[in-house]
């Protein structure tokens, strides 16, 4: 059974009820990806969890072509709202990948794999690992143990809470990144802070 942060429902609500809730700057994590993928000549990317497209605009402004995966049918709508029509967002979640059979120069996942369960992180890796293409680049952001919010809310499994109801959230430390990440081509792991501390993830496909 799909916890709620992986749930349609839950997340049209969110979209519904909050609307544009980020924003449209790009996040930190975002700025600083999109400088390293025009440096390593970048031509396309995958979105995992794209939203409503705050974090896809700032690629697309490189001439670099973005393809989404969003669970929010609303979220969606909103992107094609503020971002034009053409760039291409599958609606479904993210735990269903693959969704096309494109491989990919580089990946960008924000934020998202903390809320899955350890077996579908497992499969999101691997998933975004076989879309890239030989000498690709992925990038995860991941909230780090040293979020206050860390511990809180009802205990799950290690390191694993439900903050709030329907968010169900994973605290990454170097050690669980490595685990997670090592069969990934993982080369960098740097700390970066959002609304809360960020671990930046980055991985290479070797050729």
């Amino acid at each position: 059974m799909a916890s709620q942060t992986d749930s349609p429902e839950f997340w049209e609500k969110s979209f519904i009820e909050k609307q544009e809730m980020w924003g449209f700057e790009p996040s930190n994590s975002a700025v600083i990806t999109k400088d390293f993928f025009v440096e390593k000549g970048v031509e396309n990317i995958l979105i995992p969890g794209i939203g409503y497209g705050r974090n896809a605009q700032i690629f697309r402004d490189k001439g670099i072509a973005v393809t989404g995966i969003e669970i929010s049918k609303t979220a969606i709508e909103m992107a094609k709202k503020h971002y034009g029509t053409e760039m291409i967002i599958y609606h479904g979640s993210v735990t269903e990948m693959p969704f096309d059979n494109c491989l990919y120069d580089g990946v960008f996942c924000y934020a998202l794999i903390h809320l899955l369960d350890s077996s579908q992180r497992k499969k999101l890796i691997s998933d975004c690992y076989n879309q890239l293409t030989e000498g690709g680049y992925m990038i995860f952001t991941a909230i780090s143990k040293d979020a206050h919010t860390y511990g809180q809310g009802k205990f799950i499994s290690e390191d694993r809470y439900e903050i709030f109801e329907g968010v169900n959230m994973f605290f990454y430390d170097r050690q669980s990144i490595n685990a997670e990440f090592g069969e990934a081509g993982l080369f960098e792991i740097t700390e970066i802070t959002e609304s809360f501390p960020f671990f930046l993830i980055k991985c290479h496909k070797d050729k």
